[in-house]
């Protein structure tokens, strides 16, 4: 489990949510213009609930997503 502190120093950017969780974000570009997107919702105690990427392509349209935790659903087109 990450600390608070890690988690901010990993994702850098991140929204508060109801109940004191937070969801992390990180943005990772691709060589194509392509965009990867992490998020990590996290509860009050920094336990990690839900985490899953985004793929954005070079308009910025969303292709792709894939839900990692809890359960890992592999990708789906959108």
């Amino acid at each position: 489990m990450s600390t608070r502190a890690q988690n901010e120093k990993k994702f850098g950017q991140w929204d508060e949510l109801p109940g004191g969780g937070r969801r992390y974000r990180l943005d990772v570009p691709g060589k194509l213009g392509w965009l990867a997107r992490y998020f990590k919702e996290v509860d009050a105690g920094e336990t990690t609930v839900r985490f899953w990427q985004e793929i954005y392509d070079d308009t910025g349209k969303l292709v792709e997503t894939h839900e990692k935790f809890p359960v890992d659903k592999g990708h789906q087109k959108v």
